[in-house]
């Protein structure tokens, strides 16, 4: 627990929380390195305070890496995506991943900032590869994205473990 914070291992009881709060977020279908994801079908860790959910982080162990597919806070800069990649981190620990990794987008300034602050390094930019996406699989995906900017280029980042 940091400040306040807990968290676990989601249950089958979670997901009358986790399934709107995906949708609310656009992350029920997730696009990337060429293929759509569904978050819920892979493990998933709840941010807890109080008692109440906060946020959601899910991931994929294979391979001897860990991908963070998703990761949303309720409210930004309340801890919840700190604490959430920490506990990924421990989980990619004790599975014997040597890396944990994740993508991004261009236009999304606050997640490069966020997790370079935590250690992360960018690996590979994929020009175009949002484009494609948009065409052949998630058309919802919009054209501009946050702070007004094209929404076109995957960013990877990882934290070597």
């Amino acid at each position: 627990m940091t400040g306040g914070i807990a968290v676990r291992a989601a249950r089958p009881e979670d997901r009358d929380w986790i399934d709107p709060f995906l949708a609310s977020v656009n992350a029920a279908r997730v696009a990337r390195r060429g293929e759509v994801m569904t978050p819920v079908h892979h493990s998933m860790l709840i941010a807890e305070m109080a008692g109440e959910p906060i946020g959601l982080a899910t991931y994929v162990v294979g391979d001897g890496e860990c991908e963070l597919l998703t990761l949303h806070a309720v409210t930004p800069w309340t801890g919840a995506g700190s604490a959430l990649v920490a506990a990924t981190v421990d989980v990619a620990r004790a599975a014997g991943c040597r890396a944990l990794w994740l993508v991004t987008t261009n236009d999304n300034v606050d997640a490069l900032r966020f997790y370079q602050r935590r250690g992360f390094r960018i690996v590979a930019v994929r020009p175009g590869a949002v484009d494609e996406a948009r065409q052949t699989l998630k058309p919802e995906i919009p054209a501009i994205g946050e702070h007004g900017i094209p929404l076109r280029d995957e960013i990877v980042l990882q934290q070597d473990l």
